[in-house]
């Protein structure tokens, strides 16, 4: 193993050849130096791309996009601005998918570059922040390059990274990529009230990051015995865990511990999940496993959309020829909390956009079929909600029209009429 402790003696193209295919670590372990080091040698090294989930670093810009082919699930964090730039190939797929995809070599990894914990006494690294696929691309990886940073938390969870498998190992001591909370609006109180009327006590929460999450569980405080198992755990839920509102303590599987798969946020979520048993980042093959999701109950999934269809149908990717979003794990956890016993799926958005031009109620989808119609329970706007599972197409028609905006309700209902004649 190469060992270095002044990152500036990192030389890549002795690592690299021309044509590799690189995974790393997205989100918030997504390992900046050894990202830097690549879009500033990349160029001289030749014909390289690389598969980079979702990203917040800032690094990835379309000009960087110039020296690396980048592909992606989706538009996530500063990734749009790459779609916008046509520098990005997006690959439909869910989370879960993706490691199945490296290891099939649809999805090719000749390198892996990983940002992990200093080891522990027995020689192993954890992955730290984020612990979804990428084992899978260790596994598969000829080289695998390793950011060690001594800032990055030691979580528990599945797999370890041991010593022995890394062949460059380049120590650093910087603050890791954090998504500060975002700002929380009228409009996102708004749609928080009606989402948190599906949030009992005991409940097991799947929800993501940004300014309509934080304002539903801001509302929460007075629950009791809420638990966690989800895709990504941000300052928000930590809140509650502080509190003393989540506990784990009733739920069917993994009591007294939060799942997650990657941790999104500030310092403090990090050093609260510094060896701390009660945080555990497991692998997305367990995160979203339908037989693992099966097990539990009162479940609520929270999920967001770009728009949805008076049917119930859900686009949460693109929106004409911008591409906004990512199918992420949200089928995954939509499916599972339709079939839990007392759990619902959520999809919360505002009833508007472009400054109210814009109805995102619509007749027809202006972009994919995210989520399909058959697995669509509640949607949610700061208008209301809308019940539809089990719910006939005409009747679907009828409650949904209430969510959307005045502005556009007689439109809207006029197009509805069609659906209620035919029934269809």
């Amino acid at each position: 193993m190469i060992t270095l402790h002044d990152p500036s003696q990192l030389e890549l193209r002795k690592l690299l050849r021309p044509g590799d295919r690189i995974v790393w670590g997205q989100a918030c372990a997504e390992p900046t130096t050894l990202v830097e080091a690549l879009i500033r040698e990349g160029a001289d090294i030749g014909e390289l791309s690389a598969f980079a989930a979702t990203s917040f670093s800032g690094l990835l810009t379309p000009s960087a996009a110039e020296k690396i082919q980048l592909s992606s699930m989706g538009a996530i964090g500063v990734l749009r601005s790459l779609t916008a730039a046509h520098r990005l190939k997006v690959i439909p797929c869910h989370v879960a998918q993706v490691g199945p995809l490296i290891e099939q070599g649809l999805i090719g990894c000749d390198v892996a570059m990983v940002q992990v914990s200093p080891p522990d006494a027995d020689g192993n690294h954890s992955f730290g922040l984020t612990n979804d696929f990428i084992h899978t691309a260790v596994a598969r990886a000829r080289v695998v390059i390793a950011e060690v940073n001594d800032q990055v938390p030691y979580t528990f969870g599945d797999p370890v990274l041991p010593a022995s498998r890394i062949d460059c190992a380049v120590h650093v001591s910087r603050t890791p990529v954090e998504v500060q909370p975002a700002p929380v609006h009228d409009l996102d109180r708004q749609i928080a009230h009606s989402v948190a009327e599906y949030i009992e006590d005991g409940s097991v929460l799947q929800v993501g990051i940004g300014a309509v999450p934080d304002a539903i569980l801001r509302l929460l405080h007075d629950r009791e015995n809420l638990g966690i198992h989800s895709g990504m755990l941000g300052d928000a839920l930590l809140d509650l865990i502080e509190a003393g509102v989540v506990n784990n303590a009733h739920k069917s599987i993994d009591p007294g511990v939060s799942v997650t798969t990657a941790l999104i946020g500030t310092q403090r979520l990090y050093r609260f999940a510094h060896k701390n048993p009660h945080i555990s980042l497991r692998a997305s093959p367990y995160t979203h496993n339908p037989a693992v999701l099966a097990r539990l109950d009162k479940l609520v999934t929270i999920n967001s959309a770009i728009e949805v269809d008076l049917t119930g149908q859900v686009n949460a990717e693109q929106s004409g020829e911008q591409y906004l979003g990512g199918t992420g794990g949200q089928v995954d956890f939509v499916r599972a909390g339709i079939r839990s016993k007392g759990g619902h799926s959520i999809i919360a958005l505002p009833a508007t956009a472009k400054g109210g031009k814009i109805s995102r109620v619509t007749v027809q989808l202006s972009g994919p079929v995210t989520t399909a119609r058959s697995d669509a329970d509640v949607i949610v706007t700061e208008f209301g909600a809308a019940e539809l599972r089990g719910q006939n197409l005409a009747e679907r028609t009828r409650r949904m029209i209430p969510i959307a905006h005045p502005d556009f309700r007689e439109e809207l209902d006029r197009a509805a009429h069609v659906i209620r004649k035919r029934g269809f």
